[in-house]
This record gives C-alpha cells, structure tokens and sequence, in this order.
C-alpha cells in the first residue's frame, strides 16, 4: 500500500527516485529546543511535586514561560510551526483519525490534523496547570483546596495526553515508515 502525502493529494508532481531518502528541513531549532526543554521540565516538576516545593515552582516557571513563547512562535515562527499550518476543524482531525484508524491517513510534512490538536490540547493544558501553580504561590490562593485539586487535575490529565501523544508518534512513524522521535532531535523529515 502507497502512502499518500500532502503533494499527492493536492496534485502535486511525481516524486524523484530519490525521493525516500531526501531530507528536508521540517522542526526548527526552538521548536526541537521547546519540545525536549518541555519534556524535561514537566518531567522534573512531576517528580519533585510536594517533596522539593523550589524545585518544582521552578520547573513551573520554565514551563509556563516556555508555553509563552511557544504561543508566539506559533504566530510568527517558522512555517510549519504556525499554528495556520496545522490547526484544522474538529471534523478534519475525526476525518483524519478514521483514515488513520482504517490504514488511509495521508503522510503531513508537519503535523498531522491529529498532532496539531494535541499540540492545542497540551497548550492548554500546560497553561492551565501553570496559571493555577502560580495561583497557588499568592496571598489570595494560598491554601484554597480547590486550586490544588484543579492544578492536580490538569497535571493528570496532561499526563494521560502525553500518553495519547506517544502512543500518535509511535502509531505515524510505524505507519509512514518514519522515526518521528528522530525528527524531533534533528529537525528533518523524509522529503514526500
């Protein structure tokens, strides 16, 4: 079975021969930077929690400044960091997701309709959970219980989407034939 891209599907011409083995410029530097700093400072306040209480506000910090500049970049970055570029309507992503799940979802150069909604679910996510740890530093929430049991309920929930996004990685890379983790350290994808 081919696999169709986005050329494919638009018309696009007939691939060269080397086709599968041309590398093109996909992930820029702060998108790879922000994924794999966010990987690790969620991973560092996760296991800190209550135990290291400066360490864990720290990582905080990081991640909420992080989802920032993400924010930005994805109006001004690089091509396939905008959000024009891959946020698509809620019909597109379940359009996408039957393909998928039928064997028939096109190859996307950038993120997938699928990808591009859990990059908005864990922005969301992540800006949440950071708003209600900040919360938690002030006079005014110091001690609320419900901003606590919010914050760890966004916490949790962001780790079940990490989960759903590795699962979308390892399911696109096996079905296209790509190590997308790859991808995501050097910045480069097959060409079609």
């Amino acid at each position: 079975m081919a696999v169709m891209t986005e050329t494919d599907k638009a018309g696009g011409a007939t691939p060269p021969a080397d086709a599968g083995t041309r590398q093109v410029r996909v992930w820029d530097p702060f998108v790879r930077i922000f994924h794999w700093s966010l990987v690790g400072l969620f991973a560092l306040a996760f296991a800190t929690g209550d135990e290291i209480e400066r360490v864990h506000v720290a990582a905080g910090y990081g991640i909420a400044g992080l989802v920032g500049l993400r924010i930005v970049w994805g109006i001004i970055g690089s091509r396939h960091a905008r959000f024009i570029d891959f946020v698509r309507s809620p019909a597109a992503v379940l359009a996408y997701g039957r393909a998928a799940l039928a064997g028939r979802a096109i190859r996307f150069r950038g993120h997938n309709p699928a990808g591009g909604a859990m990059v908005v679910a864990l922005l969301f996510m992540l800006a949440g959970t950071s708003v209600t740890g900040i919360m938690m530093t002030t006079d005014a929430y110091w001690g609320a219980e419900w901003v606590e049991v919010l914050h760890e309920g966004l916490v949790y929930a962001s780790l079940g989407l990490i989960g759903l996004h590795v699962v979308g990685v390892i399911f696109s890379s096996v079905a296209h034939r790509e190590n997308l983790v790859k991808a995501m350290i050097t910045g480069r994808k097959r060409a079609l």
